[in-house]
């Protein structure tokens, strides 16, 4: 598949390209799905009957069209054709006798089981094939896909993410996460991820929860954000610099961006400076990251300075911010 697409034909071509290598890799084309004799809607069909019942274990023919958004006539069909081999039985409402509830029989459950058996089992085995690292760019590419195709809206009420304190195991993700996604989108080397790891390292070193913190975006039980706000220093001395917080290690993942992740982070490191008894917030970052240039431009942060330097494999421009706390 080409990595990009410039004009809405190849965006299209592009789409049906990757769709054809993912039927074909899971073997959804085949007659049987899993070596069954269930077709892919068949088994779907199945599988919502055991998942998407209710308390009393049934279900109704509306809600299993709404959630496979099936036309009625071809589900009355397929359902029909699990009653006449036992599969699933119905019953109708004593409320409204025009409603019936449909539940899948001892019958129906035996044939489920090895369908959900060797689904996980096949992709366990798709699994395998890859490494840790690129198990997690695969999850996220996977929740990048549904949430950009997603027709449901988040529920305002509710926040799409959760945010922690780090704890063990946080910061090992914090500079993996920095090494990998710096390397990917600015094809940064590995000598980024060193400097991740020697600040981090400070960070834990020196930590004081009076006037340093550390916060993790959670999503879904991932972690798909960090920043660190810490006592700000020397560079030369190490000795902290009085009234002067500085703002580190702000990343969000590429599945979560564009949910204000980022912005929230930054206003957390305020808010916690100000509590703290900070004066102001300094910051390092480079011209290139212009979603960090922004976040901090809005949060109110203002470049006092900038120097042409050659790090991680490339020619950059560091530049320095500062804002001052009311």
């Amino acid at each position: 598949m080409p990595s990009s697409a410039s004009t809405p034909a190849e965006r299209v071509n592009a789409i049906r390209e990757f769709n054809r290598f993912y039927t074909r890799r899971i073997g959804v084309l085949h007659e049987g799905l899993l070596d069954s004799k269930f077709t892919l809607t068949e088994s779907r069909l199945l599988w919502e009957l055991a998942h998407l019942s209710n308390e009393a274990g049934t279900t109704t023919a509306t809600a299993l069209a709404a959630a496979l958004d099936l036309d009625a006539g071809y589900l009355s069909r397929l359902l029909r054709g699990f009653k006449e081999q036992g599969l699933i039985k119905a019953m109708r409402s004593k409320d409204d006798a025009r409603q019936q509830f449909l539940t899948l029989t001892a019958a129906g459950r035996r044939a489920f089981a090895p369908l959900d058996t060797r689904s996980q089992e096949e992709v366990t085995a798709l699994l395998s094939r890859l490494d840790e690292s690129r198990q997690q760019q695969l999850l996220e590419a996977l929740g990048v896909v549904e949430q950009l195709l997603d027709d449901a809206p988040v529920p305002s009420s509710k926040a799409p993410y959760l945010l922690r304190a780090h704890r063990p195991g946080d910061i090992g993700w914090l500079i993996s996460r920095h090494g990998a996604l710096y390397a990917q989108e600015y094809q940064w080397d590995i000598r980024f991820e060193s400097l991740v790891a020697r600040i981090a390292a400070d960070f834990i070193d020196r930590f004081d929860a009076r006037r340093e913190a550390c916060w993790i975006a959670e999503r879904d039980g991932a972690n798909v954000g960090c920043v660190c706000l810490v006592q700000a220093r020397d560079e030369t001395t190490q000795a902290p610099v009085a009234g002067v917080a500085q703002l580190r290690l702000l990343l969000v993942e590429p599945s979560a961006r564009g949910l204000g992740i980022g912005a929230r982070l930054a206003g957390e490191c305020t808010r916690f400076a100000r509590d703290a008894g900070y004066r102001s917030i300094r910051l390092w970052t480079n011209s290139v990251l212009l979603a960090a240039r922004h976040i901090y431009q809005k949060e109110g942060y203002r470049l006092i300075a900038s120097e042409a330097h050659h790090s991680f494999g490339h020619d950059l421009v560091g530049e320095t911010w500062e804002m001052t706390l009311p």
